[in-house]
């Protein structure tokens, strides 16, 4: 089924993409929010900019964006996989509770904040490029990684990266030393076995990217994890 979102309000083209049956081609999409929201069992594939919430919700099936997103995609989202083949806004990921969501280019300030994991449920956000501050702002479960690619000789995160983490884990590939982190986490190169964790998204990521994956694996990694000694102490503020 093809629908062409061309002046189509943010209401309508979600009752149409729930309405259809099978996979779902939306075309000439241009800020309409809530996209994909809720719906499971369906592949959707979406041209053009949508507007906030980009598969909040979600509860299974695929969204395969060709383009860029704005805030708060997969805010919620439960299970299923976002395929953004562009960059995202701010908030990737808020509260994921499952399924995993990956980024080609650079994403915003706070990517999986809040972001937690329950028993098989385990939700895992990959950025290609850069990440903005405050990246897993209060990340109590998952995993997130950031493969720092375009960003060579420079930090591929910005301010403040796990500020408030109490679980889950962070991995940057990057060749400089990290800095401004916070307290509450602590950092580390990351092993061989830490890093067959993350190997079967890496890999995954490359398929979507035409990206060898050998050129990511074989770079450094630091592994961010919570520093429970620490916790809570120093939040935005710096001595």
């Amino acid at each position: 089924m093809i629908i062409s979102a061309a002046g189509v309000g943010f209401k309508e083209l979600n009752q149409q993409i729930r309405q259809g049956k099978g996979d779902v081609i939306v075309e000439n999409c241009c800020g309409q929010r809530f996209i994909g929201s809720g719906i499971n069992g369906k592949r959707l594939t979406i041209t053009g900019t949508p507007g906030n919430a980009l598969g909040a919700y979600l509860d299974g099936g695929v969204i395969d964006l060709n383009g860029n997103a704005q805030d708060a995609v997969g805010d919620t989202m439960n299970d299923g996989k976002i395929i953004i083949r562009g960059n995202a806004g701010d908030a990737l990921g808020y509260g994921m509770r499952g399924g995993s969501i990956f980024v080609k280019g650079d994403s915003g300030y706070r990517t999986g904040i809040h972001m937690k994991e329950y028993k098989d449920k385990k939700p895992a956000v990959i950025i290609g490029g850069r990440a903005g501050s405050f990246l897993g702002e209060y990340l109590a479960g998952g995993l997130i990684v950031v493969l720092g690619l375009g960003c060579e000789g420079h930090e591929p995160v910005g301010n403040f990266t796990g500020t408030g983490m109490h679980g889950g884990k962070i991995f940057i590939r990057t060749d400089k030393e990290l800095t401004n982190l916070p307290e509450q986490v602590t950092e580390e190169i990351a092993s061989k076995d830490d890093l067959s964790e993350i190997e079967p998204y890496t890999s995954e990521f490359s398929g979507y990217f035409g990206i060898d994956p050998a050129e990511i694996m074989q770079s450094r990694f630091y592994l961010l994890k919570p520093n429970t000694k620490n916790p809570y102490k120093q939040l935005y503020t710096t001595n």
